[in-house]
């Protein structure tokens, strides 16, 4: 690897030697034409393994973070680039393409939050977690990031995986959340637990769940 190429980090270093060579190869194939991540991506699974990892990625979640990171380029060839290996991804590869944005878009512009909308439109609920990571909490709008957080509840997704929620978390999100328990409760239906801690502060507004 050249000092130029994205450092592998820790949590790749137990990759086997065959496995190391081919990510040194592919980053380094990457920085010179970006277009060969077209083919790459799909293959890291095959050349890297999927192991879990100490931080709940696994192996290929987080060689495909690396291989995005090295793209060298930018504003729109960037995104439409991103947005290629995002819409014709599989889940796996989807789900790198979000937990990659806050990398990929180091400037903070926002200009990739057209793929967070589009996974939460979805219901695949590993996918809707991925999209609801540090990228949506500091660049979705106050209106859909409410509804994200009740699609989750919806979904069973732990509130807990949600990043953004204690800075986000309003008067607007807490009533959703009452009404959303209210009928859960109506209808002799448990209520998810985690949905308290969000309320509680705004219980004199809204009612305790």
């Amino acid at each position: 690897m050249s000092s130029s190429d994205p450092a592998v980090p820790d949590a790749l270093t137990s990759l086997t030697p065959e496995a190391r060579a081919w990510l040194d190869t592919a980053l380094a194939g990457i920085a010179t034409d970006p277009t060969t991540i077209r083919t790459l991506f799909p293959a890291v699974r095959r050349r890297c393994g999927r192991a879990p990892l100490p931080d709940g990625r696994t192996v290929d979640e987080a060689a495909r973070i690396l291989l995005l990171t090295a793209l060298p380029l930018r504003d729109q060839a960037l995104v439409d680039e991103v947005g290629a290996l995002h819409r014709y991804g599989d889940p796996a590869e989807q789900r790198a393409v979000l937990r990659a944005l806050p990398q990929v878009d180091r400037a903070g512009t926002g200009r990739f939050l057209d793929l967070v909308r589009q996974t939460l439109r979805c219901n695949d609920s590993a996918l809707i977690e991925a999209a609801l990571g540090p990228y949506a909490a500091a660049h979705l709008p106050s209106d859909e990031y409410r509804q994200a957080v009740l699609k989750c509840v919806f979904h069973g997704i732990p509130l807990d995986r949600v990043a953004g929620l204690d800075d986000r978390a309003d008067a607007e999100l807490a009533r959703m959340l009452s009404d959303f328990a209210r009928e859960r409760a109506a209808a002799g239906r448990p209520v998810p637990e985690d949905i308290a801690p969000l309320v509680r502060p705004f219980t004199t507004t809204h009612g305790a769940v």
